[in-house]
């Protein structure tokens, strides 16, 4: 199973979204990459397309391996396990987290066009994959404190524990295609070139002026 691009994986999730009733649903893509599978799920639910920012805390030495992550205004959350073997402290990350603290509030004020209302409403919090689901898990925390009405996981695909373990912070989670042999978000997919900030902002301005 292999998506031709992001926007092919948002129309398989939409798919697989569309049998459920949605009440004034906004849709959060986790940018970046997540934005263009949201822009598809949010055109086919009807939906406001926003985004979720967090961004993953990598380990010493080796940025590209999450053991945590933090988003513009919440309380970074950490996978405990890793820590514990990799003979880390929260203290000894406080540096990276700042750091990654300031780039996610960068991107929040660069793509969010105002206040967003959460309260109530079905949000949903859609990337590309889920791989550790640290990042997610720090989007749907953040998202969880502005009380919406039913808050949902939705990817495309994801490696079956982490999507099992999400199962905890949101309602409902949706992946069509859950893998035990998942290794990298990027092997399911033909093109997988990096999300700029310049495509997040006009697949932001494309949904708003519909």
């Amino acid at each position: 199973m292999r998506f031709a691009d992001r926007f092919d994986a948002g129309r398989v999730l939409a798919r697989a979204l569309a049998g459920e009733t949605w009440t004034d649903p906004l849709v959060l893509g986790l940018a970046r990459g997540g934005v263009p599978v949201a822009f598809e799920v949010a055109s086919a639910l009807g939906g406001e397309l926003d985004v979720a920012v967090a961004r993953k805390i990598g380990a010493p030495g080796h940025p590209e391996y999450g053991i945590g992550a933090v988003t513009a205004n919440g309380e970074p959350i950490f996978d405990e396990d890793a820590l514990r073997l990799l003979r880390l402290t929260r203290e000894d990350l406080a540096e990276t987290c700042e750091a990654e603290r300031r780039e996610a509030r960068r991107r929040l004020e660069l793509y969010r066009d105002g206040p967003v209302r959460f309260e109530g409403r079905d949000v949903l919090v859609v990337d590309d994959g889920l791989a550790t689901g640290v990042t997610a898990r720090a989007a749907l925390r953040e998202a969880r404190g502005e009380n919406p009405g039913r808050l949902v996981l939705a990817v495309p695909v994801g490696a079956a524990d982490s999507v099992s373990a999400l199962r905890a912070d949101a309602d409902l989670v949706v992946c069509p295609h859950p893998r035990v042999d998942f290794r990298a978000v990027g092997r399911f997919y033909g093109h997988f070139d990096q999300t700029t900030d310049e495509q997040v902002i006009e697949l932001l301005r494309r949904q708003r002026a519909r």
